[in-house]
């Protein structure tokens, strides 16, 4: 027995260091990074608390709820914030002010003032993601909402307010096969090219209060796997451009491929000038919609090796960000999981494929005793390499600590020059603050000193405002882009930003997350230069634009040329 166990330990250490190796070993080309250079937030509170109706049932929808959104509702130059919130279980009202949606206006000096009466946002039903996209191209943000059975379209009118728009939209329609929808999040998307914002809308899984399972923890209720739950097909809506949208699920190939959605991000993978859709699925196969054009779509997850991770197991996969982490020009996908699942990496060959890279890069064993649910990618020490922000808790109540973390400090995973990951968790700052079963993340910077800071909801719990005050050094650019009067958001627009030598890539989405949506300048940090010495546009009418020797450290709006 003693030979044996020798044996296995050197069996074990031998195997670390071929995985420690093979992590090295994996060095794209990019920025050249200081390894002085750290990534901290100091929390500050906002008043929001994010009230999910829990039950001593334990109703599905009861864990899930926390969308949130970054974006200027009112033009005037500062990042405003929108929570989603739940209502009561079993009716799926908002029968007290206590389940209130909340728009906090950021008034620019560090305070936020509650504007949501005044904006017409507080919903009326289980409201649980948001989407940002200014779908008519009149220069104003405006929001879709996710909920279990009843969306919501709200048109910002321009003046601080905002009206339900969803009957006269044409969003307001049951499914006849399917019944209510039970919706996770949105993502604003031009699938055809046209202009105009179309509408891809996530679904879980079909859910009714009255017929919930029954899942037992220790003889009491436990919130279930989503295996006794009915999968459901996700919807696709083309823009027509009068202010109403016409539902192509079918037609586009989307609704053959029923799931059990929780996130969605959107980039075109293959270079082929079209939008592309990756959906992260509870318990199943992963979706990558390829667009061929014309607004149709083949699921490819499986051919292009997205489907599963490398083990071959289906994982709980929660929120995603589908964006360059090694600056070679082609976007890679980042998703989360629950404890002893990882949170798999998927890297873009560049040949239409991806490649399983969560174990070689050092991601797998930094996040396997984790829970995350919100994966947001961006650079949030201004090296030049885009950071992981995951916000973690887990799925299980409370009831289950015992067993399993329930509730997670919130972790940033800094990305070490493309070749691996080191996992910030209390030296990022953020156990200034208790674990919490935290949801929906959104990013942007809401003080104007150049650093991405973050906002995060946690189940009946207070959002999170985490501000960013990382050791000041390396420079940064943000573009605010605006395109012609179609597609003013300029989302799908593909950017290059070519500074001190070395090149790196963003795009255009306020997909991010879970059940949550940025929408602010794309932000790129510059290390130690101070300019950037090129500035390529690719927007989404196809016209290329270039800049050239722009001074770091402010934000450049840009209008796309004739």
């Amino acid at each position: 027995m003693a030979s044996f166990r020798r044996e296995f330990c050197i069996l074990a250490i031998l195997c670390c260091f071929v995985l420690l190796v093979a992590a090295i070993a994996w060095r794209p080309t990019g920025f050249a990074q200081s390894a002085k250079a750290s990534i901290h937030l100091e929390f500050r509170p906002i008043p929001f608390l994010l009230d999910n109706s829990e039950t001593l049932q334990k109703h599905a929808p009861e864990t899930m709820a926390g969308g949130v959104a970054v974006f200027d509702y009112d033009n005037d130059g500062n990042l405003d914030i929108f929570f989603t919130n739940g209502a009561d279980i079993a009716d799926l009202k908002k029968t007290s002010s206590k389940y209130s949606n909340r728009l906090f206006r950021n008034n620019g000096d560090g305070t936020f003032t509650d504007v949501t009466e005044k904006a017409g946002l507080a919903g009326t039903g289980y409201d649980i993601g948001v989407a940002v996209g200014d779908y008519d191209n009149d220069g104003h943000e405006d929001l879709f909402v996710a909920g279990v059975h009843h969306n919501t379209l709200y048109h910002n009118n321009g003046d601080g307010t905002f009206t339900d728009v969803t009957e006269k939209a044409g969003l307001a329609k049951p499914d006849k096969e399917f019944g209510p929808l039970w919706s996770t999040g949105a993502a604003w998307v031009d699938v055809n090219n046209d202009g105009l914002l179309d509408l891809f809308v996530v679904n879980y899984v079909s859910w009714d209060v009255h017929k919930e399972p029954h899942c037992e923890f220790e003889e009491k209720p436990e919130y279930c796997h989503p295996k006794f739950y009915k999968a459901l097909p996700n919807q696709l809506f083309l823009n027509n451009g009068d202010g109403t949208f016409t539902d192509i699920s079918s037609r586009s190939g989307i609704r053959a491929h029923p799931g059990k959605g929780m996130g969605v991000g959107i980039a075109d993978y293959d270079g082929d000038g079209l939008p592309d859709i990756f959906v992260t699925n509870d318990k199943l196969f992963n979706f990558l919609f390829h667009n061929k054009g014309n607004a149709r779509f083949e699921e490819v997850a499986t051919e292009t090796g997205v489907a599963l991770p490398e083990q071959g197991n289906a994982i709980s996969g929660m929120g995603v960000d589908f964006r360059d982490l090694n600056n070679d020009g082609f976007p890679d996908i980042v998703l989360v999981a629950l404890q002893d699942e990882t949170f798999p990496i998927y890297q873009n060959n560049r040949d239409g494929g991806f490649t399983d890279i969560t174990a070689k890069s050092g991601m797998a064993l930094l996040s396997n005793p984790m829970s995350g649910y919100s994966a947001n990618i961006a650079d949030f020490d201004n090296d030049g390499w885009k950071d992981i922000f995951v916000s973690r808790g887990d799925v299980q109540s409370l009831a289950m600590a015992g067993m399993r973390k329930v509730e997670q400090n919130n972790t940033v995973f800094r990305n070490l020059a493309g070749a691996k990951w080191s996992a910030l968790t209390e030296a990022a700052g953020f156990t200034a603050q208790p674990p919490r079963r935290h949801r929906g993340a959104a990013v942007g910077d809401f003080n104007h000193d150049g650093k991405l800071d973050i906002v995060v909801t946690a189940l009946s719990a207070p959002a999170e405002l985490w501000i960013n005050d990382s050791p000041d050094g390396n420079h940064w650019l943000e573009l605010a882009l605006e395109g012609t009067k179609s597609n003013r958001d300029a989302i799908g627009a593909r950017i290059r930003v070519v500074a001190g030598g070395q090149t790196q890539f963003n795009c255009v989405s306020t997909a991010s997350g879970y059940a949550s949506s940025s929408a602010a300048p794309v932000h790129f940090g510059l290390g130690a230069a101070k300019m950037a010495d090129e500035i390529e546009i690719r927007w989404p009418s196809g016209i290329v634009q270039k800049l050239r020797n722009l001074q770091g450290d402010r934000i450049i709006h840009v209008k796309e040329s004739q």
